[in-house]
């Protein structure tokens, strides 16, 4: 299913579509929940193949273990949750009966960030990328738009191996792709471990995924308004991260921005930094949740209290540039 630009929907409900449809193509696909597929949307799948849908209750650990056993049997498990759940409260069972072996475990978190809103600190994960970024043999993305999502899905259901794919509950516009990419690579298909150039421009790179996407774009036009070219890249792969990607902007740049909802320790910005550091050093600021935990509010008020909006990326890229050298 294709998504019209700028409309706007969730990515869990990009994910639910998604995995009905693939129902229908790969009968080895399978779905566990943990109680809140209403939630998730994986109901989609459970009403079309109840043979293959497991309502596991609230017993997160429980469902990521039988997911295990499912996928040790050749079956392709989606395991689903709220992000807060799916990594913190499952993490041994992740990192033991998951990653070690290596199965091919999707867990596909929804409720990700401090845009769950009202339930405040107890429901926002906001290391969760971090906590998944950490294991050995996951493959971790984020997706910015309800397109990026179904791409994502597909991709994970013919992955070999552990996926954490990360989802958000709110409704987001849908990225005209094809026309904002450029260099004539209009429509360049989604792929596993690449990034996606979104804006060309000269003077600072924005590095971006999820939600967050969304909030780079709308800097670099505040940005353009005040004569800076600032380009936006779309890192939907944290991991394995686009490193040669990554270098190339530090080189084309001079300085770069990252911006997720997320803590700034242990994800997107994180891996940019520990990049460029390695290949191509060069001032990184890094625009995300600080060391503290979330709170109960409205999505809006929350990212603007939390310094995760357009504006705070834009005097994020002020400050990059003037630590630029040269």
């Amino acid at each position: 299913m294709n998504y019209e630009p700028g409309t706007k929907v969730a990515t869990r409900d990009a994910y639910g579509e998604t995995l009905a449809e693939l129902g229908r193509e790969m009968p080895e696909l399978v779905v566990l929940d943990a109680d809140l597929s209403s939630s998730t949307k994986t109901a989609a799948f459970a009403k079309q193949f109840p043979e293959r849908f497991f309502n596991m209750g609230i017993a997160e650990a429980n469902m990521i273990g039988h997911a295990a056993g499912l996928a040790a049997s050749g079956k392709v498990p989606f395991a689903s949750t709220f992000a807060v759940f799916a990594t913190g409260r499952v993490y041994d069972q992740l990192r033991t009966s998951v990653c070690y072996p290596a199965l091919g475990v999707k867990v596909a978190a929804t409720h990700a960030g401090l845009t769950v809103g009202e339930d405040g600190a107890s429901h926002q994960a906001n290391e969760d990328i971090a906590l998944a970024r950490a294991l050995p043999n996951m493959t971790v993305v984020v997706p910015a738009d309800a397109n990026e999502t179904r791409d994502a899905v597909r991709a994970a259901a013919k992955r070999r191996g552990p996926f954490y794919l990360r989802l958000g509950r709110p409704a987001v516009p849908v990225l005209a792709i094809a026309q904002a990419m450029a260099g004539g690579e209009a429509g360049a298909p989604f792929e596993l471990g690449r990034l996606r150039v979104l804006r060309e421009g000269t003077d600072v790179g924005i590095m971006a995924c999820g939600y967050m996407v969304h909030e780079a774009l709308k800097a670099a036009e505040l940005l353009a308004a005040g004569g800076v070219s600032a380009g936006v890249i779309d890192v939907h792969t944290i991991k394995p991260l686009d490193k040669e990607g990554v270098t190339a902007a530090a080189r084309r740049y001079g300085c770069l921005v990252t911006a997720e909802e997320h803590s700034v320790i242990g994800g997107l910005g994180s891996a940019v930094a520990e990049t460029v550091g390695e290949s191509y050093p060069v001032p990184v600021i890094r625009v995300g949740v600080a060391d503290r935990f979330g709170e109960s509010g409205t999505p809006d008020a929350l990212l603007k209290a939390y310094g995760l909006t357009a504006e705070h990326i834009r005097d994020a890229a002020g400050r990059a540039m003037a630590a630029r050298k040269g």
